[in-house]
């Protein structure tokens, strides 16, 4: 299958695009911004309060008569692009695809050996978000702002968050190979450079705040890259930005004054975070860089935290933390709080978690509401610094391929760090109400992680959806996920190169990943509950139909609460929500009959710990037969604190092949 890597098939169709679109932008943009400014956020009503009340009138009084002047004198050659741009839509592509045309920072072809090199099986990382990048006075109804500011910032917070250092914990213990739930220290990783391994004596406490700033494989900031290479040691195979931590358990679990005294020494000396690169002024309106450099760090820095504490080993083998103490280079943040949330839940198989910052080393990266296009471009900017393979602008436009009207493409967007083989889109033909004015609808994806040493290629299958989000429209969702198994069947059928016979190529995992538009919990969601879906897929945070496991958590935030100080930076939203009163709070809870959704703080009744619209679902069906996948940690993040009105969910695959080491 061709990837699409421009929307039109020849360049005449896109420049005649390009001019139609020229002429409706103004008419546009002036539109966006006069319903904008009579949509105000809860954040610029409180920055009002300390101005007199008579200056915001004003300047709506002498801006609206001449955004109206200009919006009629726009609108002619609005028409004009209209009756352009519309039948050109017939001969667009369903997506772009784009790869990383800087050679020097391309990774995706040195990941694929590390299937090799993983011995009996290697770990994935997929992470989903809703990012509500709608139009300006669009976004303002969910209380969110500056679409464009926003997109870089949730660009630069993503790509940060992911390129940290996966430290890995072994323990020296022969009889405790579990990570203490009591809490987690900070974990400072030495730098490298002339030993392969490197380990510090400690305890474990609670870590959200380990600042980063190292070489990135994916970075495109060659200047930084120069300055880290000689400073960041090589992996080993199979371990990219891979850190060891033994855990030396002789001092019965207490870490001594002068080990705290260095640790906290050494990282103050390693001095401040660089700054971001897109320090411009537009993004500094937005309400999060108040706290830039305030309550949870400076948010240009690659951050680490407890979620890359991936993998826990039995060490047999001690080091001298002295070899270490002068190698820091990470500022550590030790904090006091035990994690309750963590505590509270240890009976599970896998690691789950609240977290302040998307995982370390993540691999697949699913996006919803990415609508407006200039926001898109902005987005796909930054993730190019870590993403090596994105896809973009998924969707229809005007009436093509569907029932009705599109004005707005589907807002998937799909990241990747490993190669994209096969792509493709589905919209759904029975949107209602608001939601059929944009494409929502499917994209299902074929990516290689490896070969095997007989060179059988080694993929996956990720599919990324977004569905109808009208309350009550039980029967639409119902038949958009028998859509979404049909379309999954098809696309594995006619993208697999492979026979029983011959098996040219073997499936490591299936995943779905969106953003569903219903909970678990909600009576009103009882049909989509019983759907087959969760059958053919596993929910890890799921019991079964109408009850989630205990330590799940909602993903639909009060957008009323967003800017409030106590949740606005992501490790204040990740206290706040370890929680049970600061979900309450904070979190969507599903209402009844006898229960107004308004009652902020008064939802201890109801079942659950809040609305979990976002999912992530894995299957072992069709898969290698002699392969098994399990989960290895869950998260719920908070790193797009005031962003965006959803928590992104974040999930690791353990992809094993029974085989033993070589």
């Amino acid at each position: 299958m061709v990837l699409y890597t421009s929307p039109f098939p020849n360049s005449f169709l896109s420049v005649l695009h390009s001019f139609s679109w020229g002429l409706i932008f103004p008419c546009y943009w002036l539109a966006d911004r006069l319903v904008a400014s009579f949509v105000p956020t809860t954040y610029e009503k409180r920055q009002r309060v300390d101005d007199p009340c008579y200056f915001h009138a004003l300047c709506i009084i002498i801006t609206t008569p001449i955004y109206l002047a200009l919006l009629v004198a726009s609108l002619p050659f609005a028409l004009i692009g209209f009756l352009l741009w519309s039948p050109l839509q017939s001969a667009r592509r369903p997506y772009i695809y784009s790869r990383l045309e800087d050679k020097n920072h391309a990774n995706g072809a040195t990941l694929l050996t590390e299937w090799k090199a993983a011995g009996n099986g290697k770990s994935f990382c997929f992470s989903s978000a809703n990012v509500c990048l709608l139009p300006d006075c669009l976004a303002r109804f969910n209380n969110v702002f500056n679409t464009q500011a926003r997109a870089k910032e949730i660009g630069w917070r993503i790509r940060n968050g992911a390129s940290r250092p996966q430290i890995k914990i072994y323990i020296d213990s022969p009889t405790n190979t579990s990570i203490s739930a009591a809490s987690f220290s900070s974990l400072v990783s030495p730098q490298g450079g002339d030993s392969t391994n490197h380990t510090v004596n400690s305890v474990i406490k609670r870590t959200t705040s380990v600042e980063y700033k190292g070489d990135n494989s994916g970075s495109n900031n060659g200047e930084d890259s120069r300055e880290d290479k000689g400073r960041t040691r090589e992996p080993n195979e199979g371990e990219e930005n891979s850190y060891i931590v033994c855990i030396n358990r002789e001092d019965n679990g207490h870490m001594s004054d002068t080990e705290t005294d260095a640790v906290d020494g050494q990282a103050h000396a390693s001095g401040p975070a660089e700054p971001s690169p897109e320090g411009d002024a537009e993004i500094s309106k937005t309400p999060n860089h108040k706290h830039k450099e305030g309550a949870y760090g400076n948010l240009d820095s690659c951050s680490a935290s407890r979620e890359s504490l991936v993998k826990v080993h039995v060490g047999d083998g001690t080091v001298d933390p002295s070899t270490v103490k002068n190698k820091l280079l990470y500022k550590a943040s030790i904090m006091k709080k035990t994690s309750v949330w963590k505590k509270n839940h240890t009976d599970e198989t896998f690691d789950h978690e609240i977290s302040a910052f998307f995982p370390a080393n993540l691999d697949f990266l699913c996006l919803q509401e990415v609508f407006d296009k200039r926001a898109a471009e902005k987005l796909k900017e930054q993730l190019h610094h870590y993403f090596e393979y994105i896809v973009y602008d998924v969707g229809v436009y005007s009436c093509h391929s569907c029932c009705s009207f599109k004005f707005v493409n589907s807002g998937l967007l799909f990241a990747s760090r490993y190669p994209v083989m096969d792509a493709a889109y589905h919209c759904y033909p029975n949107g209602r109400g608001t939601d059929s004015l944009a494409s929502k609808g499917a994209l299902f994806l074929k990516v290689q992680v490896g070969s095997t040493p007989q060179d059988q290629r080694i993929v996956g299958y990720i599919s990324c959806t977004h569905l109808q989000a009208i309350e009550g429209d039980t029967t639409v969702q119902c038949e958009q996920l028998d859509m979404l198994q049909d379309w999954l069947s098809e696309f594995r059928k006619s993208t697999s190169s492979s026979s029983t016979a011959n098996p040219e190529e073997l499936v490591a995992f299936d995943v779905i990943c969106g953003d569903l538009n219903f909970d678990n919990c909600s009576s009103e969601d009882k049909l989509e509950q019983q759907h087959s879906l969760f059958i053919q897929y596993k929910d890890p945070c799921r019991m079964g139909p109408g009850e989630d496991k205990p330590w799940a958590i909602g993903t639909l935030l009060d957008p009323e609460g967003l800017y409030d100080e106590e949740v606005c930076t992501p490790d204040n939203l990740q206290t706040v929500l370890e929680s049970e009163e600061g979900r309450k709070g904070y979190l969507v809870y599903p209402t009844s009959k006898n229960h107004s959704s308004s009652q902020k703080g008064k939802k201890a009744s109801l079942k659950g710990n809040g609305r979990r619209i976002d999912y992530m679902l894995y299957t072992e069906e069709g898969l290698y037969l002699e392969w098994k996948v399990e989960v290895e940690e869950f998260s719920f993040i908070t790193q797009l604190a005031s962003l965006t009105d959803h928590l992104p969910v974040a999930m690791r695959l353990m992809v094993s092949t029974g085989e033993d080491d070589p």
